[in-house]
């Protein structure tokens, strides 16, 4: 939190701020030290890029929708963050909407919960941790109240190739976009880990970060830009499995 930013942000002509702290339930009961990172670390970053004139791309989440009753999209006025982190993620985009007058250039994406393989996943996340638990044995843990809740995912593919489509399209207009590959439920999602691995235990438990409504989001806004999602979820488990597989062996 100390870096000069300036100095290091000099010649760069856009920068993609992705550090934060991301494990929604982690951050509860650090609220003093989530909002230092997640929302004074944005505040340098943009300040920064607004004096060097790099342009910024802010990973938000959707998880500042909330519990929602109906399909939502970004004119969603009624948001209600349920954790510290995204509490601090809205807060952030608050601060970003009102530099949009200044000399930023930015765009905030809102990005579902993210699933498939990379070299530092995390396994925190509904689809990634029921993998893990499905390939080493372990029971599923699967909360009571949502197995038939629906929620956004996106495929790890299709947030690299949004960011890309950003930069390639200069859609740096202060604007702030859904990117989803799809709503699912858990229901879904164990049955596709269910396909490739037919046998496992499940049991249910309670949360008090995931016990919430289900909340179907649309991202119509950014299709409209020209960006189509073509990720896959049954494929996107299926890699993760393989990789997981290779590893154990």
């Amino acid at each position: 939190m100390s870096a000069d930013l300036e100095r290091m942000f000099e010649g760069a002509s856009i920068i993609v701020h992705l550090a934060a702290l991301t494990n929604a339930e982690a951050t509860v009961g650090q609220e003093e030290e989530t909002e230092r990172i997640n929302l004074e670390g944005v505040k340098r970053v943009a300040d920064a890029c607004a004096k060097t004139g790099s342009k910024l791309i802010f990973p938000s989440t959707t998880s500042v929708y909330g519990s929602q009753e109906s399909v939502v999209d970004e004119t969603c006025t009624d948001l209600k963050p349920q954790s510290p982190y995204a509490v601090s993620k809205l807060k952030a985009e608050e601060y970003l909407s009102g530099k949009h007058s200044s000399n930023l250039k930015f765009i905030t994406l809102r990005l579902a919960t993210i699933f498939g393989w990379s070299p530092g996943m995390r396994f925190h996340t509904a689809v990634n941790k029921f993998i893990w638990q499905a390939v080493n044995g372990k029971e599923l843990t699967i909360w009571k109240t949502a197995w038939e809740q629906k929620r956004p995912y996106l495929d790890l593919g299709d947030c690299v190739r949004a960011v890309n489509f950003v930069v390639e399209r200069d859609v740096f207009d202060g604007g702030i976009y859904n990117v989803v590959t799809e709503n699912f439920t858990v229901k879904d999602i164990v049955g596709a880990i269910q396909e490739f691995v037919p046998n496992f235990r499940m049991k249910y438990v309670d949360s008090k970060i995931m016990n919430q409504l289900s909340y179907d989001v649309r991202a119509d806004k950014i299709a409209k830009k020209g960006f189509k999602p073509s990720g896959s979820l049954k494929i996107g488990i299926g890699e993760t499995i393989e990789k997981l597989r290779a590893i154990a062996v």
